[in-house]
């Protein structure tokens, strides 16, 4: 009965929020905390079904809390937006540790590869009609910063498949 409600919550809910903070962060250079709170209250109700033992589930806790703490800091130094810091926890929190470290390399990748392409972008004129959508002009603007939460939320769909959760949940 666990892996029955455990594995929706992991084929749609935990990719539905990744896909709606992407797409957040990307039209609008924000990422709700709503969308945070949604990751850890989903993450409660696939804790609650036992698929995790008591000290796994303490080793996901950690993995967020470590990356709340690491994040929360490059946010007060003004390194990373805090919808981006939150986001990166509430993801570690389902990854756990397991698959913590190839979630940082993938999102630094990621993250790099969109820098790279945005300053691109960036150095040429917007073609006619996409200058006259406001979140183009928004994005195309130097001073804009880079929405990470794309990054975030591409690394955290690319590892979730080797994770403990995942297939454990589709070994039913």
């Amino acid at each position: 009965m666990a892996t029955l409600l455990a594995t929706p919550a992991l084929l749609v809910v935990f990719p539905f929020f990744m896909a709606y903070a992407a797409a957040n962060d990307l039209l609008t250079m924000l990422i709700p905390n709503r969308i945070s709170l949604g990751l850890v209250a989903a993450f409660a109700l696939i804790a609650a079904t036992g698929l995790l033992s008591w000290s796994e589930l303490g080793l996901h806790l950690g993995a967020g809390l470590l990356v709340l703490a690491i994040t929360f800091t490059l946010f007060a130094l003004g390194k990373i937006g805090g919808g981006d810091a939150k986001l990166a926890a509430a993801t570690a929190l389902w990854l756990g540790f397991d698959q913590l470290i190839d979630y940082a390399l993938v999102a630094a990748l990621a993250g790099g590869a969109l820098t790279l392409a945005l300053l691109f972008a960036r150095s040429h004129p917007l073609p006619r009609p996409v200058a006259r959508l406001p979140f183009a002009l928004h994005l195309h603007d130097a001073k804009t910063g880079i929405p990470y939460g794309i990054a975030l939320a591409f690394a955290a769909l690319i590892v979730l498949p080797d994770t403990l959760l995942w297939t454990r949940a589709l070994a039913g």
